[in-house]
């Protein structure tokens, strides 16, 4: 994009704000496993797009569920571009940033909770997400609320295992998975 089209853009995103035209802003963040998409809205991150997801898939998913009016505004996800660049350097242990839990519901919402609450460095089992949801026996449905979580690392999903200690599934792919738990591991040392 040439610089002078970003300006009428930056207007144009700044005029939707004010006007109570954007809904959700998104923006890009690189990582160390690839780039991610961040989605936030007025009462905070609604959404964190893993590397291998469809970008575009992911929006038609947010106009649908929330609503249509949607713009990359970048300068609007300082914040959380900044707590995750911290977060992989290192220098992060917990997010700090409001959640929009609204892509939750119910038990998963109890789960994704709990999920969150889970501290940095530490891990969860299944049942033991199950239990903190409610309802013991509730396994598969904790697996779901891992398995579909909308906002995986801020709700840290990768920090839940089998009860045999196995690493279990991830969104992001287990070889993601196990070098969160390792970064992660290494740094609360």
């Amino acid at each position: 994009m040439t610089k002078t089209m970003e300006k009428p853009l930056e207007r144009l995103r700044e005029r939707a704000a004010a006007e109570g035209l954007l809904d959700i802003a998104y923006a890009t963040v690189d990582s160390p496993f690839g780039t991610l998409l961040v989605a936030k809205t007025p009462r905070g991150l609604v959404r964190l797009g893993l590397p291998g997801e469809e970008v575009e898939a992911t929006l038609a998913d947010l106009a649908g569920r929330i609503s249509p009016r949607i713009l990359e505004a970048p300068a609007r996800l300082d914040e959380e571009r900044r707590e995750l660049d911290d977060y992989f350097a290192g220098r992060r242990h917990a997010f700090e940033l409001p959640i929009d839990w609204r892509l939750s519901h119910g038990f998963l919402l109890r789960a994704r909770q709990g999920i969150a609450a889970i501290p940095y460095g530490e891990t969860r089992t299944y049942t033991d997400l199950a239990r903190g949801a409610g309802n013991e026996r509730a396994v598969r449905a904790a697996g779901s609320a891992c398995s579909r979580n909308p906002i995986p690392l801020v709700v840290p999903c990768h920090r839940v295992l089998r009860s045999d200690g196995s690493l279990g599934g991830y969104a992001g792919g287990l070889e993601m998975k196990e070098r969160l738990l390792e970064m992660e591991r290494a740094e609360s040392r």
